[in-house]
C-alpha cells in the first residue's frame, strides 16, 4: 500500500480541539448514554426568521449564483461600516478598510500568511481560540504564548513582554470579550495595547467575535475605538454568534487598510469569496434594529444564571461571566482539567472542553458553554449533584 508522508506544518499541530471531544462524545454516546453538550461554542438557538427569508430571496436570483467579489460585494461592506458606525462609532472606509470573510475563523488562520516570514514570532495569549496559534504556525512562525491568569483579571500582562521579544513580534493576537475565560477588557488595556503594538510596530489583531454577546447592561466595546488603533490594528468580526449564523460562515475584517490589503490579497489566491445570497442576508442582519440579538442576551442571560447559581449550590467556584456564552469553571481540588472533563463525560454524559486544550495556563479549569436550553442546563445540574 502506497503511503505518503504529510508536511512537516501538519506534524506540529496537536489534534484540533474540538474534533477529539467530538470523537470522545461519540463514544459514550454509542453506548447509549443520553449527552448534554456544553462542549463546542455553537449557538443552538436559530438564526432569525427575516434573515433566513433574505437568503431565500437572494438564492432565487440567478445573479447571486456567479463568483462573489473577493473582497465582499461593495453592498455588504458598506453594511458593515454602517453597523461600525452606530455601535462603536468608529468611522471606516469600505474600500480600504474592510473585507468579506468566509466566517472570521479563515480571515484569522490566513493573515499570518500575509505578514510572517518563516521564523517570525507572534505574541499569542493563553488560554486562547487555538486559530491563532496554528495561524502562526501555517505561516512558519513561532508563538510566544503570554498567559492568562485570574490574578490579571484574564489579560496580558504586557509590561512583561522582553524588549527582545517585543522587537521580534509581528502580530499580537488578543480577544475580548474572551474565549475561553469568558473575561472582559476595560477600555484601558484597549489604550495600553495600541500603545504597546504602535512602540514596538507590532499589528495588533483583535478578535471580536463575542461583542454582542453581554449581560447586566455591559456593553463591550471595539480596539477601534481608541484614538490611533485604526493605524495599528484589525479586527475581525463573525456574525456567527452574535445572530446564530456558525454553519453560514460570513464575517469581516476592519481596521488597518495596508493590513486589510494584505489580507485580501491572500485571500484572493486562495478562495472566491462568500456567495452573494448570503452576503445579502449577512446586510439586512448587520441593518436591522437588533431586536434578536437582544432576545438571544436576555436568553442566554437567564441560563447563566441557572448555571451559576445551581453551581455555587453545589460548593463549585463559579463566577458569572459578563459577555460570551462560556463559564470558565475552576476544577475541583485533585483533578487536572482532562481528569474533570473526563469524569463528566462518563460518569454524567456532560460534554465540557478541558482548559489546558486552549493553552498550558487553561489547566485547572474547565469550559462550559450556554448551548442548551434551560431545562437541560438544570437536568445537568442534577447529575453534577448526585457526583457530588
Amino acid at each position: 500500500m502506497t503511503r505518503f508522508t504529510p508536511a512537516d506544518r501538519l506534524k506540529q499541530l496537536p489534534p484540533y480541539l474540538f474534533k477529539e471531544i467530538d470523537r470522545l462524545k461519540d463514544e459514550v454516546k454509542a453506548r447509549g448514554v443520553d449527552i448534554i453538550d456544553l462542549g463546542v461554542g455553537d449557538p443552538d438557538l436559530p438564526t432569525p426568521r427575516f434573515i433566513i427569508q433574505r437568503l431565500q430571496e437572494a438564492a432565487l436570483d440567478p445573479s447571486t449564483h456567479r463568483y462573489p467579489s473577493y473582497s465582499g460585494m461593495n453592498d455588504f461592506r458598506e453594511a458593515v461600516v454602517r453597523w461600525y458606525q452606530r455601535r462603536f462609532g468608529v468611522t471606516l472606509d469600505p474600500e480600504r478598510e474592510v473585507v468579506t470573510l468566509i466566517g472570521s475563523k479563515e480571515g484569522i488562520a490566513h493573515l499570518p500568511l500575509a505578514f510572517n516570514n518563516p521564523g517570525d514570532l507572534n505574541l499569542v495569549t493563553s488560554p486562547a481560540y487555538p486559530v491563532y496559534h496554528i495561524g502562526t504556525l501555517f505561516a512558519g512562525a513561532h508563538s510566544h504564548f503570554l498567559p492568562l491568569l485570574r490574578e490579571n483579571h484574564f489579560l496580558p500582562d504586557l509590561s512583561q513582554v522582553s524588549g527582545e521579544v517585543a522587537r521580534h513580534a509581528k502580530m499580537l493576537f488578543f480577544n475580548y470579550p474572551n474565549n475561553p475565560t469568558g473575561a472582559v477588557a476595560d477600555f484601558g488595556f484597549f489604550i495600553q495595547a495600541a500603545e504597546f503594538c504602535r512602540e514596538h510596530n507590532i499589528i495588533a489583531v483583535h478578535d471580536a467575535a463575542y461583542t454582542e454577546m453581554a449581560y447586566d447592561g455591559f456593553k463591550p466595546r471595539s480596539f477601534l475605538e481608541v484614538p490611533g488603533a485604526k493605524e495599528v490594528g484589525i479586527e475581525f468580526h463573525s456574525l456567527s454568534k452574535s445572530y446564530n449564523m456558525t454553519g453560514w460562515r460570513l464575517g469581516f475584517a476592519v481596521g488597518q487598510a495596508d493590513v486589510i490589503a494584505g489580507l485580501g490579497k491572500i485571500k484572493s489566491n486562495i478562495d472566491s469569496g462568500a456567495f452573494n445570497a448570503i452576503q445579502y442576508a449577512g446586510i439586512a442582519a448587520l441593518d436591522s434594529d437588533q431586536s434578536s440579538i437582544r432576545e438571544n442576551c436576555r436568553i442566554l442571560q437567564e441560563r447563566r444564571d441557572i448555571l451559576i447559581s445551581g453551581l455555587r449550590k453545589l460548593g463549585y467556584a463559579a463566577v458569572p461571566p459578563k459577555a460570551t456564552f462560556y463559564v470558565w469553571l475552576p476544577t475541583p481540588t485533585g483533578f487536572t482539567s482532562a481528569q474533570f472533563t473526563g469524569l463528566l463525560l462518563e460518569q454524567a454524559g456532560i460534554v465540557t472542553t478541558p482548559g489546558n486544550g486552549f493553552g498550558a495556563p487553561g489547566e485547572g479549569y474547565i469550559r462550559l458553554a450556554l448551548t442548551v436550553d434551560k431545562s437541560r442546563l438544570e437536568e445537568a445540574l442534577d447529575r453534577l449533584a448526585r457526583l457530588s
